[in-house]
């Protein structure tokens, strides 16, 4: 069995400490053994001979008074990993989410008054440190230090095009029901006539794709746009909708036409859309609503 190797490597910055973390080539997210005695305030030590400790155990979590707290999704991590650094000598770690599962017993035992005097600071800085990692998860953290946050948002996205999109076009079907543009006419004013409708604006192509399907998961309208086959000029011989899975895809796609057909009924005219439209945005992402001006085609003006 060929040995794990680290493709990425960084230092977990927690308060005043920096760990050195890495992510292996299996995907596994690692803290070296040294690491984690840091963590804890603690230096690599070797046991004396009558010490009151538990062989093959850790020795950050040898101590007798501990045992019988340590739990099962800690014993399952508690084996170290050995791997190959970046400058391919031989290291040691352990499974990244073993920092806040140590916590968890330390402050565990202190509740129980189970901790003998000397393991006090322990349990103190447990407590520093479940604060830290309770800003972002572990996983997170080493993923942005170590630089694999844009592998893993790549691997993510593939798992999502995989779950949204279909290798082969899927039969027509009507997705934009009348409503839609009958609203959309009404905002704007428009002849919702059979002549009307046979001239409609090519704008509206623009406003569907804002409306639509740029609210779908981040890099579904690029992937449809890649993939929609096309004719000799350039145009589309297909409607995007027809890339998309029956399961996944089309539902969540039908869900955001039905929000849009709610928000047009809600809106006096395209302008006070766009504004709701933007202050819905906003509210979705936490961030403070700003005033907006709008331009005749309901584009926002900086």
């Amino acid at each position: 069995m060929s040995k794990l190797k680290s493709t990425h490597e960084g230092k977990l910055i927690l308060f005043q400490d920096e760990l050195n973390v890495a992510v292996l080539n299996d995907g596994s997210r690692i803290i070296t053994q040294n690491a984690v005695f840091k963590a804890f305030g603690r230096t690599r030590r070797g046991r004396k001979k009558d010490e009151m400790r538990v062989l093959n155990m850790p020795a950050f979590l040898d101590a007798k008074n501990l045992q019988g707290l340590i739990s099962e999704e800690l014993k399952d991590v508690l084996n170290s990993i050995e791997y190959l650094n970046k400058k391919n000598k031989l290291s040691k770690g352990y499974d990244a989410n073993i920092l806040a599962l140590i916590c968890k017993l330390y402050l565990d035992a202190r509740a129980k008054k189970k901790l003998l005097k000397q393991q006090l600071p322990l349990a103190r800085a447990s407590e520093i440190l479940l604060i830290a990692l309770s800003k972002t998860g572990v996983t997170s953290l080493i993923d942005e230090v170590t630089g694999y946050q844009s592998i893993r948002e790549k691997e993510e996205l593939q798992r999502l095009l995989e779950q949204y999109l279909t290798n082969d076009l899927m039969p027509w079907q009507k997705r934009f029901p009348d409503v839609f543009y009958k609203e959309l006419f009404r905002l704007n004013g428009w002849d919702y006539t059979v002549s009307g409708i046979n001239k409609r604006p090519g704008v509206i192509g623009t406003w569907t794709k804002t409306l639509v399907y740029e609210q779908l998961p981040k890099g579904i309208l690029a992937e449809l746009k890649k993939n929609i086959p096309t004719n000799s000029i350039g145009s589309s011989k297909a409607k995007l909708h027809q890339l998309l899975t029956e399961d996944v895809g089309s539902p969540q796609l039908i869900a955001q036409i039905n929000k849009v057909v709610t928000l047009f009924q809600l809106s006096d005219n395209m302008g006070h859309m766009w504004s709701q439209f933007k202050k819905l945005q906003y509210r979705q992402k936490g961030q403070i609503e700003l005033p907006f001006n709008f331009d005749f085609n309901g584009f926002t003006i900086e």
